[in-house]
């Protein structure tokens, strides 16, 4: 279905916002295709199947899938020491710095399949505040789409699902926000439009979502115009 602009801005009141990391507050692709590809070159993969596979979920479940055959555990290591030594081209995203200063630093983490190593390379590297603590690929015994990495990221911030609003741009990511509770708004960025029905709403990028701090008991205002989401 194509996409098309909402006549009003989109108005969502929730208590604390989780962002996946690749696709929406950094741009990681070149890093993460040149990385994936290697490993399935080494491993004798497909490269373009083990990309598609990799995007939006743990590497260890990646690997589990593709060569099920090997230690998941010592893959993990392997493709996690490429990723670290690539990190050529990584930037922040459209919006994002804006948005992130406007929100307190107690309203929002990064729930990412990444390891924690990693993540905090990337988000450092690309200028981006890191958060204290967050949800990484080692927080949880199993990777989006599994609802348990958003679970987990509200909890991180004391509060329940459904008052959180996840920013995903992956299928995968998609339906673990929606499975998790939590209203999920994603960018098409890595995957099609098609293909993020799980979302409630969609938005190009972030440049155009605003926030604002309710005085009347501290929680918080999105606004932002939303594009057509296609029905599942």
């Amino acid at each position: 279905m194509a996409s098309s602009i909402a006549s009003s801005p989109v108005q969502i009141p929730c208590k604390a916002v989780l962002f996946d990391m690749d696709g929406i507050l950094i741009s990681s692709v070149a890093s993460v295709e040149r990385s994936w590809t290697k490993w399935a070159l080494l491993r004798g993969i497909d490269p373009e199947t083990a990309i598609r596979a990799a995007h939006g979920c743990r590497a260890i479940e990646t690997v589990a899938q593709l060569r099920p055959d090997l230690d998941s555990t010592a893959e993990l290591k392997l493709i996690e020491e490429i990723e670290l030594a690539d990190g050529k081209g990584l930037g922040v995203l459209p919006g994002v710095l804006n948005l992130l200063a406007a929100l307190p630093a107690n309203r929002w983490t990064v729930v990412t399949s990444a390891t924690e190593r990693l993540a905090r390379l990337r988000l450092a590297a690309s200028g981006i505040p890191v958060p204290q603590h967050i949800i990484h690929a080692d927080s949880v015994t199993e990777g989006k789409p599994n609802p348990a990495p958003f679970l987990a990221g509200a909890v991180l911030l004391g509060f329940a699902p459904q008052e959180c609003v996840v920013f995903e741009d992956s299928s995968s990511g998609a339906a673990a926000g929606r499975a998790a509770g939590c209203t999920v708004v994603a960018t098409p960025f890595s995957h099609s439009i098609a293909s993020l029905s799980a979302a409630h709403y969609l938005v190009k990028d972030l440049t155009g979502v605003a926030v604002a701090v309710l005085p009347s008991d501290g929680g918080l205002l999105l606004s932002f115009i939303s594009l057509e989401v296609p029905s599942a």
